[in-house]
C-alpha cells in the first residue's frame, strides 16, 4: 500500500517558501504521493445563516497551479487531487491543464474528481448545480477523448467539440478516481474509474462500498482487481496508538494506497505539519 500526505491547505498559509519546504521534505521522508483538495470560492457565511463547511476565509491553493510548482521542485512525488470539483469547470479547460502539469512532472498526475457540494461556488462560476452529477461522467469521457488523439470531435448532451485538439497531449490516460460515498458514485467508480478514494473507516460499511464497486466493474467487463482503492486517515482524529491497526485494516479491505491527513491535529505552526508527517509514517509502514 502505497502512502501519500495530504496538503495542509486550510493551515499551511500563502507562503511560498513553507509550501516548498513541506513539499520537499515529504518527498525526502519517503511518502509515495501528495493529495491536494479544490476549492475556487469561499462563501461569506454573513449573510447565509445555518452555513456549513468551508467559507471565505478557508484557504486554498488552486490545485494546477500548485501542482505546476510542485513538479518543478520534485523528482518523484505523484501528485493527487483529492478531489477536483470539475463538473464546476470548463471541461477541455481541465484537459488541457491536467495534461501540461502531466507532461511537465513526467507523468506523476493522478485526477481524483467529485461532484462538490457547493452551490455557491457553482452559481459564482456560471454552472447549473443540479446537473452535476450526469454532466462529470460526460465529462470524464470528453477528458479521455482529448488525452488519446491530437484532433476530436465530440457531440455529446453537454459537450460539442469539432475538429479540434489538445497540444502537447500527456502521452497517456491520467488516471481519473472518483471520490464519494454515494452509491452512484460507487456504481460508476466500478464502470469506468480508475479508483475511489473514500473518507471513512476501514469497517463494515466500506467492506460493503467496495464489493459494490467490485460487482459494477464485472457487469461492466472490466478487472475489479485494477480498480484502486485511496483511503484517508485524519491523525486527528485517530488515537495514535490505533494508526497503524487503521492502516492495516485498509490493507485488509484491498486498499492501494493511504494518505495522511495532519490538519485538525492542534499543530501551532505551519511548518510542524511536515514535521508530523516524518514522524507518522514509520507508524504506516511494515519496514
Amino acid at each position: 500500500m502505497k502512502i501519500g500526505a495530504v496538503f495542509p491547505q486550510l493551515e499551511i498559509g500563502a507562503d511560498p517558501a513553507i509550501v516548498r519546504d513541506w513539499t520537499t521534505t515529504v518527498e525526502a521522508a519517503g511518502y509515495n504521493h501528495v493529495l491536494a483538495y479544490d476549492h475556487v470560492l469561499g462563501a461569506d457565511p454573513a449573510n447565509r445563516p445555518g452555513w456549513t463547511g468551508y467559507t471565505d476565509k478557508s484557504l486554498f491553493h488552486e490545485v494546477f497551479v500548485l501542482f505546476g510548482y510542485m513538479a518543478a521542485i520534485t523528482t518523484t512525488l505523484e501528485l493527487v487531487t483529492g478531489v477536483l470539483v470539475l463538473p464546476q469547470r470548463q471541461t477541455a479547460l481541465v484537459a488541457k491543464q491536467a495534461a501540461e502539469v502531466d507532461v511537465l512532472s513526467g507523468g506523476r498526475l493522478r485526477l481524483g474528481v467529485g461532484i462538490g457540494w457547493n452551490q455557491v461556488e457553482y452559481q459564482a462560476l456560471g454552472v447549473p448545480f443540479k446537473q452535476r452529477g450526469a454532466l462529470l461522467e460526460e465529462q470524464v469521457d470528453v477528458l479521455r477523448a482529448l488525452w488519446a488523439d491530437p484532433v476530436v470531435s465530440y457531440d455529446g448532451k453537454y459537450h460539442e467539440i469539432v475538429e479540434a485538439g489538445l497540444n502537447p497531449l500527456p502521452g497517456r490516460q491520467i488516471p481519473i478516481w472518483f471520490g464519494g460515498g454515494a452509491e452512484a458514485v460507487l456504481r460508476r467508480t466500478g464502470r469506468i474509474g480508475d479508483g475511489w478514494m473514500p473518507q471513512s473507516a476501514p469497517d463494515e460499511q466500506a467492506r460493503e462500498q467496495i464489493a459494490i464497486i467490485r460487482r459494477a466493474a464485472e457487469e461492466a467487463g472490466r478487472d475489479p482487481g485494477s480498480i484502486g482503492i485511496e483511503a484517508r486517515l485524519t491523525l486527528g482524529a485517530v488515537p495514535e496508538q490505533d494508526w497503524r491497526a487503521y492502516a492495516d485494516g485498509w490493507r485488509e479491505l484491498g486498499a492501494t494506497h493511504l494518505c495522511v491527513n495532519t490538519m485538525n491535529l492542534g499543530l501551532t505552526q505551519p511548518t510542524d505539519h511536515a514535521k508530523a508527517l516524518q514522524e507518522a509514517l514509520p507508524h504506516l509502514t511494515h519496514q
